[in-house]
């Protein structure tokens, strides 16, 4: 059955200065069961933390995350240096996904360079493969630019037949594609989803003030940037509950409720809005074990 969860990426700062432990403790308090683990430091406290919160809390590992490669001297690691140490923390955290949340910036420089990274991501893919674990990757809307007619999305789909995807349903909306469309056409090859709404704002006061007082510089950086946020789901524009059914449809094990900012909200409430809001659509019993949809 696929299940509901979050990306633990809204709360790097708090694992940072609380612990990974209490954190997970107010995940569960929250309401969610299941976690997606991004820009959590890997540290052997912080995967110990996780495999314990697992046995007391019944928090689950969706999928932990990785890099293809790092800077040199950064403590981060990455596929190509630490391939073993990743399937440690896959096994011990108990599960069978491993996802790349970007392509480095230098595969955009060339088609050549593109499909260098596709037959890299392939690689691992096939490695992972053999040890049990699938590899994903993760949109973002640059991969819906498009080179000889084909988006980057696409084409990486064909050059690296054994990788599976994540969706990102805020940055497929924010690429000009339809995220139901878009989950139905990678049937198949569909193993997470982030459930992320996209929301159009209106400009605040002081923004108007600025147009009025002649700062045309201020408005404009709104009006051209600003003015799509990031959305609690049910915040937004998106039409959530046919998304899940498709995203259920085409293969998805878990989705995952992620927001990248919340414009001054606490993080906890922002949670709990998508929680209810998932909840009124009927999708309790993905959220929690105890849940009845």
């Amino acid at each position: 059955m696929a299940r509901i969860g979050i990306q633990l990426m809204m709360l790097k700062n708090h694992v940072r200065d609380q612990g990974i432990g209490p954190v997970l403790e107010r995940v569960k308090e929250t309401g969610f069961e299941v976690v997606e683990v991004s820009q959590i430091p890997m540290t052997e406290e912080n995967v110990a933390g996780m495999e314990a919160a697992r046995d007391r809390l019944g928090i689950e590992v969706a999928a932990i995350s990785a890099k293809t490669a790092v800077p040199p001297g950064s403590d981060e690691l990455s596929l190509a240096d630490d391939f073993d140490l990743h399937l440690d923390h896959a096994r011990r955290l108990g599960t069978e996904m491993i996802r790349i949340g970007m392509m480095p910036m230098t595969a955009l420089r060339s088609a050549e360079a593109f499909d260098d990274f596709a037959a890299e991501v392939d690689s691992y893919a096939q490695r992972l493969a053999e040890h049990g674990i699938s590899l994903s990757y993760h949109n973002h809307h640059i991969e819906f630019a498009k080179r000889e007619g084909m988006t980057l999305l696409d084409r990486l789909r064909e050059q690296a037949p054994h990788l599976r995807f994540e969706i990102d349903c805020h940055w497929v909306q924010r690429g000009g594609q339809d995220p139901e469309r878009t989950l139905r056409a990678f049937d198949g090859v569909l193993d997470l989803v982030h459930l992320k709404d996209y929301r159009i704002a209106l400009p605040p006061a002081e923004i108007l003030d600025a147009r009025e007082a002649g700062d045309g510089e201020t408005f404009s950086r709104f009006w051209l940037g600003d003015i799509v946020q990031y959305a609690e789901v049910g915040a937004g524009t998106l039409d959530w509950k046919p998304v899940i059914e498709q995203g259920i449809a085409s293969g998805a094990q878990h989705l995952l409720i992620e927001q990248d900012q919340t414009y001054g909200r606490d993080i906890w409430e922002s949670l709990a809005m998508s929680r209810r809001h998932l909840v009124s659509l009927g999708f309790e019993s993905l959220i929690t074990t105890g849940g009845q949809r």
